[in-house]
C-alpha cells in the first residue's frame, strides 16, 4: 500500500501537528481528522497549522489545543517555520501536500512525517501512503476520507469516518445579534422587530462561488427565496465584501425581502448557519460550514467533483446537479461549451424539490458520528 520506514510508538507521542493550508472548505473537512486524533490521543497536544485568514474558523474548536497561524509573506513563513521547530512535534500529518506545506512539515524536524506518495518532494516524509483509494478500497473518496486515510495508515482508528464539526461561539453569536439589529434599524424596522429578528425562522443562502462554473444564476436564487418565503422562512444571504454586487442583484431580483450581509466574520457565519432551518447554496466553503453545524443543506453543483466535495454530515442533505460527461473539471473556464452549461442547466424546480425533501426529514437523534 505504501512506505512506512519508521513505525510510530504512539504511547510515547506527546505533540502532534496537522498541516492544512488553503481554503474554508479544506479547513472544515480537516475536522474529522482532528476529532479522530483527539480521541486516540486524549492526553497529547494536538495543533493545526492554518493560513491566518481562515484560522478564526477553528476558534474554540474542542479537538485541538492550538491553532498556529501562518501569513503569506516569506519572512512570516520563515518565522512560523522556526516556531514550529521549537515546538518539537513528534508526529506531523500534512493534509495538504503543496510545496509550502511540505517545507513546513520538514522544517518541524519531527521524527515522523506523514503524507502521500504523490506529494512533491515526497522523499522528505517518513511515512507515505499510496492513495486514499488504496486505504479505503474504493474508487472514489471524499476529501474528508482522503485526510482520514493518512491517520488510518499509521494505525489511528478512523473506520467510523467522523463527520465534520464546528463550534458556534457565544461571542460570535453576540456580535451577530448586533449586526442583525443594525441592519434592521437601517431598514427602518421597529425596535420590537429588531429584537425579534433572531427568533424568526430563516433559510441561509450563499449565492456566490469561486468560479462561474460553480455559481448558479442569481435570478434562480431569487426564485428560491420566494419559495422559501411561502414555506414561512425569511431568507438571509451572505457573501464577501467584494461580492456585494451579487447580493444587491439578488435583493432586486426577488419579490420578497432578503436580508444580506457582506461583512460577517467566519465565526459569525458559523453562528448564523447554526441557527438556520436550512442552507441553500453553491458548492463552497460556506456550504461546508453549514454541514459542520448540522444544518440541513441543499448544495448545487456545477463543475465540481461531487464525490469529493459533497456535504460531510449526518444532517439531512441533498446535492442537485445535471449530469455532463465532462464533469468534474478544474472549473477555471468551460472548455467544452464555452459557457458553464453544467451549472446553468440546473432547474429551479429541482432545487425546490430538494428543499422540500430535506425539510421533510426528521432531525437525527443526538450523538452521531465523531
Amino acid at each position: 500500500m505504501a512506505e512506512d520506514r519508521d513505525p510510530i510508538e504512539w504511547k510515547s507521542v506527546e505533540r502532534v501537528l496537522v498541516v492544512r493550508l488553503r481554503s474554508i472548505g479544506d479547513t472544515v473537512l480537516s475536522t474529522p481528522s482532528l476529532i479522530a486524533l483527539q480521541r486516540f490521543l486524549p492526553h497529547a497536544q494536538i495543533d493545526i497549522l492554518l493560513e491566518d485568514w481562515v484560522a478564526p474558523l477553528l476558534d474554540g474548536f474542542d479537538a485541538v489545543n492550538n491553532v498556529v497561524r501562518i501569513g503569506t509573506g516569506t519572512f512570516e513563513r520563515l518565522q512560523t517555520a522556526r516556531k514550529l521547530r521549537r515546538s518539537r512535534y513528534d508526529v506531523v500529518f500534512n493534509l495538504h501536500g503543496g510545496t509550502t506545506s511540505t517545507f513546513l512539515t520538514y522544517a518541524t524536524g519531527a521524527r515522523h512525517r506523514v503524507g502521500y506518495a504523490a506529494y512533491q518532494y515526497s522523499r522528505l516524509y517518513t511515512h507515505l501512503l499510496s492513495s486514499s483509494g488504496d486505504f479505503w478500497l474504493q474508487q472514489h473518496t471524499h476529501s474528508a476520507e482522503q485526510q482520514l486515510a493518512l491517520l488510518g495508515f499509521v494505525e489511528i482508528p478512523v473506520a467510523d469516518r467522523p463527520r465534520s464539526r464546528l463550534i458556534a461561539l457565544p461571542s460570535a453569536d453576540a456580535t451577530l445579534e448586533e449586526k442583525f439589529s443594525a441592519e434592521m434599524q437601517r431598514r427602518g424596522a421597529a425596535e420590537a422587530e429588531t429584537r425579534a429578528i433572531a427568533s424568526v425562522p430563516f433559510a441561509l443562502i450563499h449565492p456566490t462561488a469561486a468560479f462561474a462554473t460553480k455559481q448558479w444564476a442569481t435570478e434562480n436564487f431569487a426564485r428560491t427565496a420566494e419559495f422559501l418565503f411561502e414555506q414561512g422562512l425569511q431568507t438571509i444571504a451572505v457573501a464577501s465584501n467584494n461580492e456585494r454586487g451579487v447580493l444587491e442583484n439578488l435583493s432586486s431580483e426577488s419579490k420578497v425581502q432578503i436580508l444580506t450581509f457582506d461583512d460577517l466574520s467566519l465565526p459569525e457565519i458559523t453562528a448564523l448557519a447554526s441557527r438556520a432551518k436550512i442552507f441553500v447554496g453553491n458548492d463552497s466553503g460556506i456550504a461546508h460550514i453549514a454541514a459542520a453545524v448540522e444544518t440541513p443543506t441543499v448544495v448545487i453543483f456545477g463543475s465540481s467533483n461531487r464525490n469529493h466535495w459533497r456535504p460531510w454530515t449526518d444532517a439531512p442533505n441533498e446535492i442537485v446537479y445535471e449530469e455532463f460527461a465532462c464533469q468534474p473539471c478544474p472549473g477555471y473556464e468551460c472548455k467544452e461549451f464555452g459557457e458553464p452549461r453544467c451549472i446553468q442547466s440546473v432547474r429551479v424546480e429541482r432545487v425546490i424539490s430538494a428543499i422540500e425533501h430535506v425539510l421533510s426529514v426528521p432531525p437525527a437523534a443526538p450523538g452521531g458520528s465523531g
